[in-house]
């Protein structure tokens, strides 16, 4: 497998996660979101992803785009150890937290996002990371209750071992933390996020540890 992807990208930071906890070998193939204007922008890439947007995985010949379908396909290709539970509602419940940072927070602060506010709608920087915490903070704010709602809940979003939640908080913090968030109003969240990350799948796929790091 070849995953194409950016180090600081959370999106990309997911696909990483799932691969590990999943005990996958897979080569990394670094896109620059910045240099040159834009790696990702190239036509060489864009004949792999026509959003030009990462992670980008390739397997068995066929290339596969968006965090959340790569990692799905992850679990139905590779279900041990499992990342959803087997009860259908479970499972719902389990998507639906992945979902409200994969669909309600993610795309408003991501890069493209924020290059539009600043070069297009001409935000200042300050007014770019405001409105980045915002959205971050709006989404933890629904995400904290949506745990703590959880039934006999170990440790994790839901159970005793990461799920497909987790994978989707982690790198979330992770962007929240590098856009300054207060993140004291959201202690199961950021408890959960201590104990994934002391796991060598977690820590092996933060950004900091890529080949690609600046």
């Amino acid at each position: 497998m070849k995953l194409y992807t950016f180090f600081r990208s959370s999106a990309s930071y997911r696909v990483r996660v799932a691969l590990n906890l999943k005990g996958l070998r897979y080569e990394q193939i670094p896109i620059h979101l910045r240099r040159g204007g834009g790696e990702q922008l190239a036509p060489s890439y864009k004949a792999i992803n026509p959003q030009a947007l990462v992670p980008s995985l390739e397997d068995n010949g066929r290339f596969l785009t968006q965090s959340l379908a790569i990692v799905e396909y992850l679990e139905e290709r590779h279900p041990k150890p499992p990342l959803l539970p087997g009860d259908p509602a479970d499972r719902a419940v389990v998507r639906s937290m992945s979902l409200a940072v994969a669909c309600e927070v993610h795309p408003l602060q991501n890069l493209r996002v924020l290059n539009y506010l600043r070069n297009v709608l001409h935000h200042t920087e300050e007014e770019a990371t405001n409105w980045a915490r915002h959205w971050i903070a709006l989404g933890l704010e629904a995400l904290e209750p949506m745990v703590l709602s959880v039934p006999n809940r170990k440790g994790f979003c839901f159970g005793d071992t990461p799920s497909l939640a987790d994978v989707f908080l982690v790198p979330q913090l992770y962007n929240a933390r590098r856009f300054g968030c207060d993140l004291s109003g959201y202690p199961a969240l950021v408890k959960i996020d201590a104990a994934c990350r002391a796991l060598p799948a977690f820590a092996n796929a933060a950004p900091e540890n890529q080949p690609d790091t600046e």
